[in-house]
């Protein structure tokens, strides 16, 4: 049962992983490409960066967390006094 929500849990943290790249890489399309939006003249990007840093980073020490969590608890219990 343990096994199977941390599957899950990871499985729903990849996919946001992934809708959070492709949104922010689609933001960041449109505000290059866009001739209503000048992303000259807004500092979108300077916005974009460091939002992309924190959700990223984020959930990839999250998915390492689950992912050495289920590592630990495959683990031999220790020994008392040892």
């Amino acid at each position: 049962m343990k096994e199977r929500l941390l599957y899950v849990v990871t499985v729903m943290v990849t996919a946001t992983l992934c809708a959070v790249i492709l949104s922010l890489i689609g933001a960041m399309v449109l505000g290059l490409f866009s001739k209503d939006i000048s992303a000259k003249d807004q500092p979108i990007f300077n916005i974009i960066g460091p939002l992309a840093q924190t959700i990223v980073g984020g959930l990839i020490g999250w998915l390492s967390g689950l992912k050495a969590g289920g590592d630990i608890a495959k683990l031999p219990a220790p020994t008392p006094g040892a």
